[in-house]
């Protein structure tokens, strides 16, 4: 595709987002086949400009038809009267990166944008905006009315699924199902097929409890629940395998002999996973008909503002939805062509039967 429609959204104005943005942006090389399309607000945008001395060149547009290839566009989604604080969380910031998202979502909906990449936001104040989610994944899902959906935290050598995402760990035994685990491996395995073109992935479930459950002495849940489910995935020909405890696996980087692994909670994945890819870390949502990714990180209140934002896991999540995007739409004509082949041999052997 000549012109591949980017959309981005601003997140939080009072944290790194835009300056991350930016530096993104300024390098020719991201913008040789694409049409950014930043879901914010001019005034915010041109503020940060000054303020990081950049010579990007942008233009307003009305709508995302008008995005050209190689240029930066901004649709505006705010007021006129909307204010930065450098650092800091307000309800005026929660409301402008919840207008970003909502729009940017609408333009999705309406294959006005071809994929999206969502800058950070504060969970806290987008709530007071109408946003009753825990975070973008379960607002992505709502959206597209979808409940076979994983979060997958990635970078080159290391993927990492959640079960369960944003829930108090007291609740995560309670949660967890052979079921539900099923579900996510079937979802993380063909995202791994489909996504990343990995023909036949191999996947290491973790345990919930320390030493798997030491024989029900700590647990029940992995002989009740895991090893069930994995034997499922088995019986469904996915190389799933496991459980393991995860802090045997991953301090002996057992995770490099797996295509990608599965976590019963947020921390159990996601605490190794930033000490491990930190800087280049990307958030990509799996199971939905969209491409959406983010970088791993968050506002970064405390470093707004100085220009010492590391852009790396922003460019690695604008990198990796472009990789999705062709990756999906070269499984999509596999399959058409495979079907198309399939069809004309099935003429073939008509026409040889009626000789």
């Amino acid at each position: 595709m000549s012109r591949l429609r980017v959309g981005i959204t601003q997140g939080d104005i009072n944290g790194i987002s835009y300056e991350i943005i930016l530096k993104t942006l300024s390098d020719a090389r991201v913008l040789s086949n694409i049409a950014p399309i930043i879901y914010g607000s001019p005034k915010v945008l041109a503020y940060y400009k000054k303020a990081y001395n950049s010579n990007i060149q942008t233009t307003t547009i009305s709508s995302a038809d008008e995005a050209k290839p190689r240029f930066v566009s901004i649709i505006n989604c705010n007021s006129e009267d909307i204010k930065v604080e450098i650092g800091k969380s307000t309800e005026i910031a929660g409301l402008a990166s919840y207008q970003a998202l909502e729009k940017a979502i609408n333009d999705l909906k309406n294959n006005k944008i071809d994929l999206l990449i969502t800058a950070p936001i504060n969970k806290n104040n987008i709530q007071a905006a109408g946003f009753n989610f825990p975070g973008h994944t379960g607002y992505l899902a709502n959206e597209f009315n979808n409940d076979g959906h994983l979060m997958i935290l990635m970078n080159e050598v290391l993927k990492i699924g959640l079960v369960t995402e944003h829930i108090p760990v007291s609740k995560v035994s309670e949660i967890i199902t052979q079921e539900l685990i099923f579900k996510k491996i079937i979802i993380l395995n063909n995202s791994l097929k489909n996504d990343f073109l990995i023909r036949k992935p191999r996947i290491a479930v973790l345990s919930l409890n320390p030493h798997c459950g030491d024989n029900g002495l700590i647990g029940t849940d992995e002989a009740e629940k895991i090893i069930p489910a994995i034997n499922q995935a088995k019986e469904s020909d996915i190389l799933a395998f496991g459980p393991y405890s995860a802090d045997g696996f991953f301090g002996a980087m057992e995770f490099k002999k797996f295509d990608a692994v599965l976590a019963m909670y947020h921390d159990q994945g996601l605490a190794p996973f930033k000490v491990i890819a930190f800087e280049d870390g990307v958030n990509f949502t799996a199971g939905l008909p969209i491409v959406r990714t983010s970088p791993a990180h968050g506002t970064a209140y405390d470093i707004a503002g100085q220009g010492i934002a590391e852009e790396q896991s922003f460019r690695s999540a604008l990198y990796t939805a472009i990789d999705i995007y062709n990756n999906r739409n070269f499984q999509y004509d596999t399959e058409k062509n495979k079907v198309n082949i399939e069809e004309i041999e099935k003429i073939g052997e008509f026409y040889k039967s009626e000789e």
